[in-house]
């Protein structure tokens, strides 16, 4: 007979016997007889756990032998069942979870794998670009370089012949002549627009931008002038250039009549030195041209040396009537339009300067 005690044995009665939970008592005892001897402290004198394991077979036969603590521990093993079986299909139900979710991350590795790489390809390809057009800049910049010492070899020379071949800037004066000449000789031209009247007839003038000025001078032996003569100094502004060319290349025969003729800047313009320079006046003008110079042709007919638009001085033409307008009007007109108030005043100071000057 197995010793009865109120101890709780350690671990599931029924596997220590080896037995299931439909033993009868016979299979139970012979269950605790079978394995007690094998674990029997005399016969396992070596083994120092032999009497726990004794003591344990013990408790289990004891508890399994008694019907009311047998009962209890069956329905305390069922509930234990029952909890690890539905403890199980949480882990099933925990584990399908888990394998979603790491199906879910790898998933995502292989996403953002796949991303860094079409980054890393697409870097490559920038870099790839960068390169190239930063060698093509470099090439492009090297040809303008090339180019830039070319252009800045040959410039030297084009620009020294353009220059040659550059007319010089036109002055404020260029057209503008000044006209001296006693009153007591010409009496008529004691006004502006007289005076424009009568020097019309070398070409067309701005009658209201002349300038005018009468100053009584005292008499002088060697130039014949009666006492309290009155002298007029006058600034005349013609619409062309060959106009005013052209009565100072009659200065000459206007001096015979009394009058002194002059370019108003002093000297003459420097347009007319290159357009003489490049064969357009046809080489130096004479003081006193008694005609033009002409040349016979080919054919039996003769051709002037001047410009067409340059007047004939042989004789005095007659008046003409006066100008009828027109629509269009030149580059000297038109600068002398926009600049007339402006030097009106200017040149009054410089002819009552003049005169101051040769009076003292």
């Amino acid at each position: 007979m197995p010793p009865k005690g109120p101890e709780e044995p350690e671990g599931n009665p029924y596997e220590l016997l080896g037995i299931s939970l439909e033993a009868t008592e016979a299979e139970i005892r012979k269950a605790y007889r079978t394995r007690s001897l094998k674990v029997h402290p005399d016969r396992n004198r070596n083994d120092p756990n032999a009497a726990q394991k004794f003591h344990a077979l013990t408790t289990a036969s004891t508890l399994l032998l008694d019907p009311l603590r047998r009962l209890a521990l069956d329905a305390q093993l069922r509930l234990q069942a029952a909890k690890k079986q539905r403890f199980a299909t949480f882990d099933n139900k925990r584990k399908t979870m888990v394998t979603e979710l790491e199906e879910r991350e790898r998933e995502f590795k292989r996403s953002r794998m796949a991303k860094e790489q079409e980054n890393i390809a697409r870097e490559t390809e920038n870099d790839r670009i960068r390169e190239e057009g930063r060698r093509i800049r470099e090439q492009r910049e090297k040809e303008l370089e090339t180019l830039e010492r070319e252009r800045a070899k040959s410039e030297p020379e084009q620009m020294a012949g353009e220059d040659a071949l550059a007319p010089p800037p036109l002055g404020d004066l260029d057209t503008t002549i000044r006209v001296k000449y006693a009153l007591s000789s010409h009496s008529t031209l004691s006004t502006a627009s007289a005076l424009a009247a009568h020097l019309r007839r070398f070409g067309e003038i701005d009658a209201g931008s002349v300038v005018m000025s009468q100053k009584v001078k005292k008499p002088k032996k060697s130039k014949g002038q009666a006492e309290g003569d009155i002298m007029v100094t006058a600034l005349v502004p013609f619409n062309q250039l060959g106009a005013a060319f052209g009565v100072v290349s009659s200065a000459a025969s206007l001096k015979e009549q009394g009058m002194d003729v002059a370019w108003a800047g002093g000297s003459e313009p420097p347009i007319l030195s290159w357009l003489r320079e490049r064969g357009e006046l046809g080489g130096t003008a004479p003081k006193r041209p008694k005609s033009s110079q002409t040349t016979p042709a080919s054919d039996g007919t003769t051709f002037s040396s001047f410009p067409s638009s340059f007047p004939s001085f042989d004789e005095a033409p007659a008046p003409q009537p006066p100008p009828v307008a027109t629509v269009g009007i030149d580059y000297e007109s038109l600068t002398l339009l926009r600049m007339r108030e402006a030097e009106r005043a200017r040149l009054e100071k410089e002819i009552l300067e003049a005169e101051a000057a040769e009076g003292g």
